[in-house]
């Protein structure tokens, strides 16, 4: 009786949660760290949504668009975490994107109206340094420099894909000329962010392409005030950070629920001490202490979605032949 009982009891457990509705959210690598967002996001949303949130690494930001185009209509993620603005017009090309119904009062420093992607982190991107170090004030002075770099592929990573835009947003048609006197000061180039910001870390490169936030982290996970981002006077180009739902979601419903919780008060105020960019939704607790110590660009620079589109295979041309030479 008492087995009879303990495989009722199993039975009845499988079924509940084979009953359990699954929504799949592709997002990068970082993300799904035990140091980022992602575990506490799933407790957060699962405490709500009686789901079960599986949230899936798929590289870094660039290699989710990658991977869903592969993937196409058959793909069995519902949600894509982790594009970005210079990403979102090829995105909307796929047709594989479903319009949201996302309501919130955005703290961005631009207006947001996209009817399909929503924005749920923003930052600038920035090199990152040891505080005690000299640095150049601009990109001409870091080419005329001996400082050595490392920065992402703009193939596989938004990072890396936005520092091309944040040299053709500053210099334009003086771009190609800026990237080959750039390439003496690229140590590597990694396939995502990890890679390369731990190569600076371990003191292989004098800098590592990341955000004017990077050194919160320092500052409040570890108490180091070492580390700090070079501000650029020709301007810091912006990075928003997005989701949007696949239009072939199996579950469309938690799909928009997970869209919403997104810019809830619970998502955001888990972004800045995890993801360690600005929450596209000031929560109500506001920033941490040690955000105000960060450097705030005197230029912000943001080509729009359709002009980052047909920019980026030119830029890439560009930053791949200054960098075969």
């Amino acid at each position: 009786m008492k087995y009879l009982m303990t495989t009722a009891a199993v039975l009845c457990a499988s079924a509940a949660w084979a009953e359990t509705p699954v929504l799949k959210v592709y997002t990068y690598d970082s993300f799904v760290s035990d140091w980022g967002p992602g575990p506490a996001v799933e407790a957060a949303f699962e405490e709500t949504c009686a789901c079960d949130l599986q949230l899936i690494g798929a590289g870094d930001g660039a290699a989710l668009l990658a991977r869903i185009k592969l993937e196409g209509a058959r793909s069995e993620a519902d949600v894509v975490l982790g594009l970005d603005t210079n990403l979102t017009a090829a995105a909307k090309e796929t047709g594989l994107f479903a319009p949201h119904s996302v309501a919130a009062e955005f703290t961005l420093p631009i207006e947001w109206s996209d009817d399909t992607f929503a924005p749920f982190d923003w930052g600038y991107f920035a090199f990152v340094h040891n505080a005690d170090m000299d640095v150049p004030a601009n990109f001409r002075d870091l080419a005329d420099s001996d400082l050595k770099i490392a920065i992402q592929d703009p193939r596989s990573s938004t990072p890396g894909l936005g520092l091309l835009m944040w040299v053709k947003a500053a210099y334009g048609d003086d771009a190609p000329a800026m990237w080959s006197d750039l390439s003496d000061n690229v140590l590597t180039v990694t396939k995502g962010w990890s890679e390369s910001y731990g190569l600076f870390l371990e003191g292989e490169a004098d800098m590592v392409l990341s955000y004017t936030t990077s050194p919160a982290y320092h500052l409040i996970a570890e108490e180091d005030a070492g580390k700090a981002a070079a501000p650029f006077d020709e301007g810091h180009y912006m990075q928003v950070e997005v989701a949007g739902k696949l239009a072939n979601s199996d579950q469309p419903e938690l799909a928009d629920s997970f869209m919403a919780f997104m810019v809830s008060d619970a998502f955001q105020s888990i972004i800045p001490t995890t993801n360690w960019m600005y929450p596209a939704v000031t929560p109500a607790s506001g920033l941490p202490d040690g955000f105000e110590t960060l450097i705030t660009p005197a230029k912000a620079l943001l080509l729009s979605p359709e002009d980052a589109a047909a920019a980026r295979d030119g830029a890439l041309a560009e930053w791949r032949d200054a960098l075969a030479q």
